[in-house]
């Protein structure tokens, strides 16, 4: 009775079959993206860094603060 529920009557449904196979694509393909996003990211990073706003303060010639 469950399998029926579930839908295992009679084999598998190709088209779930098919809709299971394009989605672990989609998913692989998603996966992918991401590393090589993230890759670009710590690239764009490292050149952040480098070039920091922060960086180019002299905190030997800072002002006071106001209190």
């Amino acid at each position: 009775m469950a399998k029926a529920l579930l839908g295992y009557v009679g084999g598998p449904d190709p088209r779930m079959l098919s809709e299971m196979r394009r989605l672990q694509q989609r998913v692989q393909d998603l996966e992918n993206e991401l590393v090589k996003l993230q890759a670009e990211n710590d690239a764009l990073s490292a050149v952040a860094d480098e070039h920091s706003l922060l960086s180019s303060i002299d905190l030997d010639q800072r002002e006071p603060a106001l209190t």
